[in-house]
């Protein structure tokens, strides 16, 4: 196993992507100062999962993240991945390479990768700890770290062991197991605690239940004759409703064909008046267009005499006149000039010839005096080389031959291998420029989507919390929703009618207009006070009528169905005296705005306490009993105020908030009540309202929800669509940078190939141009040696006369030039005049023969117009004879019109006939149906009755209980009991010695659907008596907690289930202490053979290191290896100290190296690496140390950050690191004694 790529992107300097290619063995990273070498290793510690920014050297985690310069942008995430090579199996991966990477975003998201999969962070410091890589890096050695490994804390030294031999994961594993232990003990706490106060609370729960039990079976009783009362009811108004629903037909088809006949007159109607509208919008139509013609004949009698005028105008402009110069004149004028430029162009001829001769007179004078020259020249040169010697000459002339030869073969080879250089030159600067562009669009790519990742991430996040919250307001509200309609439906089954006045809502419906409770408006905290006040009041039911109040008690007492007291509307006038109502009631307190106060109460009272009409309203049908009830009642908030209220004259009683009732002698109080129909009713009111609001918030919140829930998933698909965006965009990067380091280098090559080329050739037709020189000199002098014997120097007169021959000549050609430009610039004057006339005379025609055209058209125009004239009157006499026809339909058309008006009227006074005889049959028909309808309420109200009290359908109740069905007797009711298989538990738990168990009462289906089929027939007097028999039962049973049976059920299966719980949690405490004990010995195990082999090694490394000295390492409490810390002892030879601050640099840091070397021997890993850990040393100590170094190289890889030489010597590759003057920088490896340029990357200095 070993490092084999590192790939670095916008992590500190590193701003472009930069790849490091390891191989095993040593691998040195050399440059200057502030280059970015160290860099490097902070990217391996980060990538590998380093938390600590100082670690880094840096303030903040953001810091790794490149800040930008003047000349570049900052960017917006840090990347690096890490590739290892795990052919030999050492990461417990099934890879033979592992990719670990690492992203972190400026806006604080981080994302870890294995492989190109998601992981976190600690999968990573896991897949690592079993090859002693550990969270406390040891492997790598950052600058300065040496000193600190020394002074490091004994504990801190124990930790470098313990990552070395793995004990880290086992470490993480305990603490994971004693937070678990910790959190558990918190839950067991809890848990005991809560089933110590649930098994105090089922004791009086089971009493409650026991009788709730009863009352569920008295309800029974009760609600099986009232089903059967009430589907009597149904079955007899259903017969009453059938047989008066015959002898309809007749009077329905009647009035049907009374309706068709009508339908039909009213269609002819509707055509006929739309024949009507149709006539009259045709007789509109004519007559519109009647006008539009006398509108056509006086605009073309317009246009007539508009031609006429326009006809006689033009005819008027059509003569043509001429001005300007004759054309002819100017033409006799430019063949003048041309005759005087003809005669000068034979003046330019002459002097041309002129200059011809004079040219060829120099010409001949100068080749005469260049061949006097020669010769004179080759005569003095012959003599020259006719002393020196033939035989030099002749071997001048074939070394010279032979150098041309060679010359040209250099080039010829020159020259072809500098073609192929500039054809691969060329193809290569294409690449690299195409790429060029490939990487400029993909780096302004890869911002816009950083940008986008962290917009999309940022958008992601505050939807998941806004839906988070969503979510958990929808909890709480259905939370409280079920609270609420659990509290109703108790409060519902609480105000349950009692005694007479329930009996007369179940059987005389239709004589109770309403519970006086729901009258009542009572100002908030006062409904026990209004309950005190009313007495019996408080369950009165309201009644039209006295009369209907006398039937309705006689009927109860003919019954035997119990007492009710029954209101109903009375005069002003006849209200009871106040002394009548004081021995009934107490005092009201209705707040409605429907009606008001029928008298306000008199007298100022003391703070404290109001009269109680101001806190109650009612409607005005019952205001006067009522308000006779509350006259003369004082409520205040407690018994001390009320003694001195009773003591006024107009006070009758006085009433406390919490119920407490008082009079001159008489005090009535106690329990407070809960169930009175005021204090019930108010609050159904109440709890129903705040249901609804809940509710509604509810169904908006979901709504809300499933919105932003769909949001979320389309922000977390663009996340994870930017970030795959963002993975390609690197790899497409990575691998375009690598292509361009190529072509970078072919293109150095290649320009070094051209150059070398062109160098060639260049001096090669230099060196051919010299010998070619050499060769003609060498040959004309041996030519002119073998050619005659000169022995004396010749004569230059003849050189001098022809000298001054080719002088005249030069100056007789001067002249002759000048004469010739001078003639024919004026022979170019006179052509030019000549041109210009000629313009003139053509640009004259062409303006008289415009003038020609415009008058032709004009006279044209005028033909035109006169014609227009003639068209025009012809139309204005045709459109006359138009305009009388036109006038002829119009007048058919309005009389049409009329006719179909007055038939339309005629059959309207017909349908009123017919529609007044339908009219009457309808009525018949209404009639009729207002008795049906009467029958149908009547049906209706026992349907709306088995609805509401019993919550059972029409069909259900005819089916099961109508009157053909039979009544079960008492035996075959208690054949149907079913005994609660809850209660035993609940009995066994109830902890009270002697009380008999919730279980002596059965529990009783809702209804007897399912009983056998045996019983008696249906009797209604003895439902109504078994009725009114379960009623007494009810009420005397008294106050019963409905919700007792769930409540207790709830509370005994909730105990059980935390009784187990807690056995539960009690296992996975032993279970996670016998795992903590499990890893304390294996801890304590692997650090034994870690530290003994560990202190071998620091003795032997430390010898090698100090020749002659003495360290070893000690345990702080060999008693406890679990957490013993370890101690250094160093001895440097020649000196007695003992202690680590007295040691120098040098020697501090030989002994920092001692002890990672002896821990790097005791328990080697793949790779170490080290950053200018040797820059303190001198040679001796260095050569010590590049000796374990050498030693360390073959079990493991090693990459050391370095100014030194010679620890670049035992380096297997180099990797070069240079700034230039633009602030980017070059890496450059180095392999042996080869060089290769692998990577050209841009780097900033942060």
């Amino acid at each position: 196993m070993h490092l084999k790529t590192l790939t670095v992107r916008g992590f500190k300097s590193f701003a472009s992507a930069t790849t490091f290619e390891f191989e095993p063995g040593v691998t040195a990273v050399v440059g200057p100062n502030g280059s970015g070498k160290s860099n490097v290793v902070d990217a391996l510690a980060w990538v590998m999962g380093e938390q600590g920014a100082k670690s880094l050297r840096g303030g903040t985690m953001e810091d790794v993240i490149f800040a930008g310069t003047t000349e570049r942008q900052p960017l917006g995430r840090a990347s690096v991945s890490l590739t290892i090579d795990n052919s030999d199996g050492a990461l417990p991966i099934e890879y033979s390479e592992v990719t670990i990477s690492r992203t972190m975003f400026r806006a604080g998201g981080s994302d870890y990768t294995i492989n190109g999969a998601k992981c976190r962070l600690l999968d990573i410091q896991e897949l690592l700890s079993d090859s002693g890589l550990g969270r406390e890096m040891h492997v790598i050695v950052g600058q300065g770290q040496l000193d600190q490994i020394l002074q490091a804390t004994p504990e801190q030294r124990r930790g470098f062991i313990e990552e070395a031999a793995g004990v880290l994961k086992h470490r993480r594993r305990r603490e994971r197991s004693v937070r678990k232990l910790e959190s558990m003990q918190t839950n067991l706490s809890r848990l005991e605690d809560l089933i110590s106060e649930i098994s105090r609370q089922l004791a009086p729960l089971g009493r409650q239940a026991r009788v709730a039990r009863r009352a569920q079976r008295i309800q029974h009783d009760l609600r099986d004759s009232l089903s059967r009362l009430i589907a009597d009811d149904l079955v007899r108004a259903a017969t009453a409703l059938n047989e008066s629903s015959q002898g309809e037909a007749e009077d329905r088809e009647q009035a049907e064909q009374l309706r068709a006949w009508l339908a039909a007159q009213d269609a002819e109607i509707t055509q006929l008046e739309q024949q009507a509208a149709d006539q009259r919008a045709h007789a509109e139509k004519l007559l519109a267009g009647h006008h539009r013609l006398e509108q056509v004949q006086e605009r073309l009698r317009s246009v007539a005499s508009l031609a006429e005028e326009r006809a006689r105008s033009l005819h008027a402009s059509a003569v043509v006149q001429q001005t300007g110069r004759d054309p002819e004149a100017l033409r006799a004028q430019a063949q003048s000039v041309a005759e005087q430029a003809a005669e000068l162009d034979a003046e330019v001829t002459a002097a041309r010839d002129r200059l011809e001769r004079s040219s060829a007179e120099r010409a001949a004078a100068e080749d005469a005096l260049k061949l006097e020259e020669t010769r004179l020249t080759e005569q003095l040169r012959a003599v020259a080389d006719r002393r020196a010697g033939l035989a030099t000459l002749r071997g001048r002339v074939d070394t010279a031959q032979g150098r041309i030869d060679a010359a040209e073969s250099r080039r010829r080879r020159a020259q072809e291998q500098g073609d192929a250089a500039r054809t691969a030159q060329q193809r290569a600067r294409g690449e690299f420029a195409e790429l060029e562009q490939r990487v400029a669009g993909v780096e302004t790519g890869e911002e816009d989507l950083d940008v986008a990742y962290e917009a999309a991430h940022q958008r992601l996040e505050a939807l998941r919390s806004a839906y988070d919250e969503q979510r958990t307001q929808q909890q709480r509200l259905r939370t409280a929703i079920s609270e609420h309609r659990a509290r109703l439906s108790g409060l519902s089954a609480a105000r349950t009618p009692r005694d007479g006045a329930a009996a007369l809502l179940r059987d005389r419906a239709a004589d109770v207009e309403a519970p006086l409770a729901q009258r009542l408006r009572v100002t908030r905290g006062w409904e026990t006070a209004i309950a005190a006040c009313l007495g019996s009041l408080d369950a009165a039911l309201i009644v039209k009528d006295a009369e209907t109040a006398a039937q309705a008690l006689d009927w109860l007492a003919a019954q035997d169905a119990g007492r009710a007291h029954l209101i109903h509307p009375v005069a002003a006038e006849s209200a009871p005296t106040r002394q009548q109502t004081a021995s009934e009631h107490a005092a009201p307190a209705p707040s409605a705005p429907e009606s008001s106060a029928r008298a306000q109460p008199a007298g100022e009272l003391p703070d404290g306490a109001m009269w109680a009409q101001l806190v109650v309203s009612v409607t005005e049908d019952v205001e006067v009993p009522v308000h006779a009830a509350l006259t003369g009642v004082v409520l205040c908030a407690d018994q001390h105020q009320a003694a001195a209220l009773l003591e006024r004259p107009e006070v009758r009683c006085v009433v406390t908030a919490d119920g407490v009732v008082l009079r001159a002698g008489e005090q009535i109080g106690g329990t407070v009540l809960e169930n009175s129909d005021v204090a019930i009713t108010a609050q159904i009111t109440e709890l129903t309202e705040t249901l609804r609001q809940a509710e509604l918030e509810l169904h908006e919140l979901t709504a809300v929800a499933a919105a932003d829930e769909s949001e979320v998933n389309a922000a977390e698909l663009k996340v994870e669509e930017t970030l795959q965006a963002l993975h390609a965009n690197d790899a497409e990067m990575h691998a375009t940078t690598e292509q361009l380091g190529r072509l970078h280098a072919e293109l150095e090559r290649s320009a070094e190939r051209i150059e070398h080329s062109d160098q060639e050739i260049r001096e090669a037709q230099e060196s051919a141009v010299e010998a070619q020189h050499l060769l003609e000199e060498a040959q004309s002098r041996l030519q002119a040696a073998q050619s005659e014997d000169i022995e004396e120097e010749p004569s230059s007169v003849d050189r001098d006369r022809l000298s001054a021959a080719a002088t005249a000549q030069r100056r007789e050609e001067v002249d002759a030039r000048l004469e010739l430009r001078a003639a024919e610039e004026q022979h170019k004057q006179m052509l030019e005049r000549a041109a210009a006339l000629r313009r003139s005379a053509a640009a004259e025609e062409a303006r008289r023969e415009e003038a020609r055209k415009v008058a032709q058209a004009r006279s044209s125009r005028a033909a035109q117009a006169e014609a227009v004239q003639a068209e025009a009157e012809t139309a204005v006499h045709a459109l006359t004879a138009v305009l009388d026809r036109s006038q002829r339909t119009r007048a058919a058309a309005e009389t049409a019109g009329t006719a179909t008006g007055e038939r339309v009227r005629t059959l309207r006074a017909a349908r009123k006939t017919e529609a007044a005889e339908l009219e009457a049959l309808t009525a018949a028909l209404h009639q009729a149906e207002l008795t049906r309808t009467e029958l149908r309420l009547s049906l209706e109200a026992a349907e709306a009755r088995g609805l509401e009290e019993l919550s059972l359908t029409p069909e259900y109740l005819i089916e099961h209980y109508g009157p053909d069905q039979l009544v079960p007797d008492a035996e075959t009711v208690r054949s149907v009991e079913r005994p609660d298989p809850a209660e035993p538990a609940a009995s066994a738990e109830s902890g009270e010695a002697g009380e008999p168990g919730v279980s002596d009462d059965a529990a009783f289906t809702t209804d007897t659907a399912d009983a056998p089929e045996s019983g008696v027939p249906f009797d209604r007097s003895e439902q109504e008596k078994r009725l009114a028999q379960a009623r007494r039962d009810l009420k005397a049973l008294g106050k019963v907690n409905p919700l007792a049976l769930e409540e207790h059920s709830a509370l005994a299966e909730r105990h059980t289930y935390l009784q187990d719980q807690l056995a539960d949690l009690k296992k996975s405490r032993q279970d996670l202490l016998d795992i903590i004990a499990d890893v304390d010995a294996t801890v304590e195990k692997v650090f034994t053979e870690a530290w003994l082999d560990t202190k071998v090694q620091f003795e032997r490394v430390f010898a090698r290191l100090f020749p002659g000295g003495e360290g070893r390492l000690e345990l702080t409490n060999p008693e406890d290896m679990l957490n013993t810390g370890i101690e250094v002892q160093a001895r440097p030879p020649g000196k007695r100290i003992r202690r680590l601050s007295l040691l120098s640099g040098g020697e501090r840091s030989l002994t920092a190296v001692a002890l990672l070397v002896a821990i790097f021997k005791a328990r080697p890993s793949p790779f170490y690496v080290m950053d200018e850990v040797e820059a303190a040393l001198d040679d001796t100590n260095l050569s010590r140390l590049l000796v374990i170094f050498e030693e360390l190289r073959e079990s493991s890889q090693l990459i050391i950050i370095t100014h030194q030489k010679r620890t670049m010597e035992i380096a297997d590759a180099l990797y070069g690191v240079s700034m230039r003057q633009d602030g980017s920088t070059r890496v450059v490896s180095q392999r042996l004694a080869a060089t290769q340029e692998l990577t050209t990357a841009e780097l900033t200095t942060p």
